[in-house]
């Protein structure tokens, strides 16, 4: 019997260390972080840093195109606030939500647009940042940690009330719900873009030449709604927070 556990011991840990694919590994302290999630996500960083600054620099009563290219999206994303959050609470919100929204598509829209395969790093190789999980659960986490903040910020203690309305029998349910939340977010996200570099990739080996391109198309359709979904349901959530017991 002792040495079952050991073995069934044995197995588990050796299943968490199972990794998808090979990843370059930079060493920091005592801590080993995914140096292509690195690359890639500071590059979109990077991408919508310099576009939020030429597009601002130099506005005008009468706008350019890259100028309202800019307040179009401005306003998408403020609607998206609004209907979620509601008309009194969303202006103090848009920044994290256009934040989360516009890293998501350009980490999409990175993995699915730019040939990364072509540069070779000595292990692993680059790809969306959204295909790892780890930033995948880092952003739900964010979510997470911003309803609570909201929740508490608009309610105070009288926050955690709902967590036994209508009935203090669903206070294990709703508890349950906190965890929820941030697993469908970050697994949603993650197999999504995942599937679909995969199949990318397969139909590239298969037949390499006009096949992907639809393929392509769909996925940057795919990865466009992904990250109105995450942006959507963090809104959401914060809307819900804040619409707690502490306004009945």
């Amino acid at each position: 019997m002792h040495q079952e556990n050991n073995q069934f011991l044995l197995s588990f840990f050796q299943l968490s260390e199972v990794e998808v694919g090979k990843h370059l590994y930079w060493q920091i302290g005592k801590y080993n972080i995914h140096g292509q999630v690195f690359i890639v996500s500071w590059l979109v960083i990077s991408t919508l840093l310099i576009i939020s600054f030429t597009g601002t620099r130099n506005l005008q009563r009468i706008p350019n195109k890259l100028q309202n290219f800019m307040e179009f999206i401005l306003e998408f994303l403020q609607d998206i606030a609004k209907n979620q959050i509601g008309e009194h609470d969303y202006r103090s919100w848009v920044p994290y939500i256009s934040t989360i929204f516009l890293f998501i598509l350009g980490s999409n829209w990175a993995g699915a647009l730019i040939p990364w395969k072509l540069i070779h790093l000595p292990e692993g190789e680059l790809a969306a940042p959204t295909n790892d999980i780890n930033t995948t659960v880092a952003l739900s986490l964010l979510t997470s940690l911003a309803y609570f903040y909201a929740g508490l910020n608009k309610n105070g203690l009288g926050y955690f009330l709902r967590y036994i309305e209508p009935t203090p029998v669903l206070l294990p349910i709703n508890i349950l719900e906190d965890f929820t939340k941030p697993l469908s977010l970050s697994f949603r996200l993650f197999g999504n873009i995942l599937a679909d570099e995969l199949v990318v990739s397969v139909f590239t080996l298969l037949v390499p030449i006009l096949i992907p391109l639809p393929v392509m198309i769909l996925g940057l359709f795919a990865s466009s709604i992904q990250a109105l979904i995450f942006s959507t349901l963090s809104a959401a959530y914060i809307g819900e927070a804040i619409e707690g017991h502490g306004e009945d």
